[in-house]
């Protein structure tokens, strides 16, 4: 194959009067190239919602169509054909091994750094592509397309490396952004307990100041990416004597191969089966003071800043997610034959579908009003609690028809709606259950 490198920087006017002149990439096939090559090209970092006439998914061919949805422009389009196309040939077809490995093979993360789809709005002076939001949710939801969630990318990108570009050093973003951007680095949170899941009040990992080190004790379970971590943000209470949990928590930053820091096996769960998933253990683990991540007691206002963009991206590929079933299972229902025609033929299989196809066409609506929110740094912690709470909801739902609607095959785990019934149900769980969603929503009542 040729492979072909070149780089081009481009000129784009952004929402601001002044141009800026700003090197962008994007990936395209070369007809003599058998694998994407990655090149610079014109995509605006600080991408509107689009002018031109863009049909709504519910309207489309195809739910999981590109070029549709009036919060896009083609600028995105072309981040989305690159992603679908990384998910469609570097992950799908391997996505079975990895779950009866447990976990991917690093190399993934590494051709998708290699794409840019890592860190995607993390700024270029710390090695991402600098694009938006609406940038970012488009590589969710093609993950949520491709039901392929072994790979914890968006965990990585976007629920980790924001505590440290926002809250970080600039000796911390030069450290780790760049690496994690490239993925070379890949990150983790350790937020979860054996007696502590939703309720981060209840965390009992402590972190006490000796000289110029901090010593931490204590254990995490549940943490995403926890074999493959090469450094993990890690919630500990530093104020002993606070009245309140929320007020002694602090957040700090812990390699690999730090001395007290160790891993437990790598966790097996009901789905998510190629997603590493760790208890992490801390006893007597030594890190340096500039370790902390942002201030001191101040950890768990850090975490409620970022915790609605984890709880979008939930919601986000949720529908998603919903999305690629009822597709997958439309094309199974229309071909596959039955009482002497289609199963599409059948009354009651067009009205189940006919319901599931309006219920995510309204979550799609709602879910694109939060993301466009979000770009504009106006979505609240209520609404975020909304958006997930609906899209997970929603997914399982989604994920039980189908399956039983492909009857027996539904069962078999080959098949796409099978794979997704188990994934989707750590959904309403993680990133704090759905109870605590509900009353989330319920403190505005």
């Amino acid at each position: 194959s040729i492979i072909l490198v070149v780089q081009v920087r481009s000129m784009f006017l952004p929402s601001s009067s002044s141009s800026v002149c700003s090197l962008m990439r994007c990936v395209v096939q070369l007809p003599l190239v058998r694998r994407p090559v990655r090149i610079s090209s014109l995509i605006s970092s600080t991408c509107k919602a689009s002018t031109e006439t863009r049909m709504e998914p519910s309207q489309s061919a195809k739910l999981t169509d590109i070029g549709t949805r009036r919060i896009f422009t083609s600028d995105h389009d072309m981040i989305r054909e690159t992603a679908r196309r990384f998910f469609n040939e570097n992950v799908v077809d391997f996505h079975s091994q990895w779950e009866d490995d447990g976990v991917v093979p690093r190399t993934v993360w590494e051709q998708a750094g290699e794409l840019g789809l890592l860190g995607i709005p993390i700024p270029e002076e710390y090695g991402g592509p600098g694009f938006d939001v609406l940038s970012a949710a488009v590589m969710w939801e093609e993950q949520g397309y491709s039901g392929c969630f072994g790979p914890g990318f968006s965990i990585h990108s976007d629920i980790v490396l924001p505590y440290i570009l926002h809250h970080g050093t600039e000796e911390q973003k030069q450290k780790y952004l760049p690496g994690a951007c490239a993925g070379r680095l890949i990150a983790a949170i350790a937020m979860t307990e054996p007696g502590a899941g939703s309720d981060l009040q209840g965390v009992s990992t402590t972190a006490v100041r000796d000289g110029n080190e901090w010593v931490i004790n204590g254990s995490k379970t549940f943490i995403s990416n926890g074999q493959l971590a090469d450094f993990v943000v890690v919630v500990a209470k530093t104020d002993l004597s606070a009245k309140r949990a929320a007020h002694g928590l602090s957040l700090f930053i812990v390699d690999r191969g730090t001395k007290g820091f160790t891993k437990g096996s790598n966790l097996k769960k009901m789905g998510l089966k190629a997603q590493d998933t760790s208890e992490l253990f801390f006893d007597d683990c030594r890190v340096p003071v500039d370790a902390l991540l942002g201030q001191e007691n101040k950890g768990f206002y850090h975490l409620m800043k970022e915790l609605p963009q984890e709880r979008l991206l939930l919601g986000a590929m949720g529908v998603a997610h919903s999305e690629a079933m009822y597709e997958v299972t439309r094309d199974y229902l229309n071909n596959r034959n039955a009482f002497g025609g289609k199963l599409s033929d059948l009354q009651t299989v067009r009205h189940k579908m006919a319901e599931l196809k309006t219920e995510i066409a309204v979550a799609r609506a709602f879910m694109d009003q939060c993301i466009l929110l979000h770009q504009d740094g106006q979505l609240t912690p209520e609404m975020a609690s909304m958006a997930k709470l609906h899209s997970t909801e929603l997914e399982s739902k989604v994920a039980d028809a189908c399956v039983q609607l492909h009857g027996g095959y539904g069962y078999m785990t080959e098949y796409f709606v099978s794979r997704g019934f188990v994934d989707a149900r750590v959904q309403r769980i993680y990133g704090g259950a759905n109870e605590v969603m509900k009353e989330l929503i319920a403190r505005s009542l």
